[in-house]
């Protein structure tokens, strides 16, 4: 953690943010390895050489690393043109040769195809590569403490819940006079009333879930209560678990704490 160049804070809470130019993205057949990156640098060099003698000119990008990702911005808009998270970033690595090259190579999200992106930063790569690395290593921390170290675990309860559900209920428990007890609650179908007109039930706050503007629940990894792995959060607790366990490899050190099932 001494290489580490920021306060976990200001990556976990918010970003931090440098200015690259944007050589473009490739598709590569592996998700790590430097001939990998390497030619993957040659091609896209090579691209933006003809580019260049065509009058286009390198698109400027800012870069926002924080534990939910690394998004690459245009830099006046702010409009986000990629958003890598980071579980699915598997190799990164700055060009000893050439101080302002960077490179990753992330998994996309669509197409599941690994794509190496390629920045000049500047003669600030290895920084950059260590932020990275560093949000990388503290998105796992985070999120093995919150849902992550749950997920075999709720693999289990949900099959002994299946199991369950084939079981007959047994009646409510009744007292020596063979009476089932009293209860004060009243039941999910008793509503109030005034003057013998039926009132409409009063909403509970305290179960609406905050959506958003497109009516959908928002996704957030590293707050996942008990009761919120539906099945499509759970494929992304599975996808985000075995991306972390692959580790992200940087200069030729993986970057990965204990494996998951070891923590749970």
């Amino acid at each position: 953690d001494k290489s580490w160049m920021h306060m976990p804070e200001a990556l976990s809470k918010n970003f931090i943010a440098y200015n690259a130019k944007f050589l473009g993205s490739t598709e590569v057949e592996q998700p790590k390895g430097t001939e990998i990156v390497r030619d993957a640098v040659r091609k896209l060099k090579f691209a933006r050489h003809i580019k260049k003698s065509e009058g286009q000119k390198t698109p400027k990008v800012e870069l926002q690393i924080s534990i939910y990702g690394v998004k690459i911005l245009e830099p006046k808009t702010k409009e986000v043109l990629h958003n890598c998270q980071l579980h699915r970033i598997s190799f990164c690595a700055d060009d000893k040769t050439d101080k302002r090259i960077f490179t990753f190579i992330c998994k996309d999200s669509e197409s599941n195809k690994h794509l190496c992106y390629v920045f000049d930063s500047e003669k600030c790569a290895e920084e950059i590569t260590l932020t990275i690395g560093q949000a990388f290593d503290l998105a796992y921390r985070k999120f093995l403490e919150s849902g992550g170290k749950d997920v075999e675990t709720r693999k289990q309860i949900a099959t002994l819940q299946k199991r369950a559900g084939s079981v007959t209920p047994k009646s409510p428990s009744t007292d020596i006079f063979d009476m089932v007890p009293f209860t004060s609650l009243p039941s999910e179908s008793a509503t109030p009333t005034r003057n013998g007109t039926q009132l409409p039930p009063v909403p509970n706050r305290s179960t609406e879930i905050k959506k958003d503007l497109f009516g959908a629940e928002p996704f957030d990894p590293f707050c996942c209560a008990v009761d919120d792995y539906t099945p499509d959060i759970q494929s992304k607790l599975d996808e985000m678990q075995e991306g972390f366990k692959m580790g992200l490899t940087m200069e030729g050190t993986v970057f990965c704490l204990d494996p998951v099932e070891n923590r749970i």
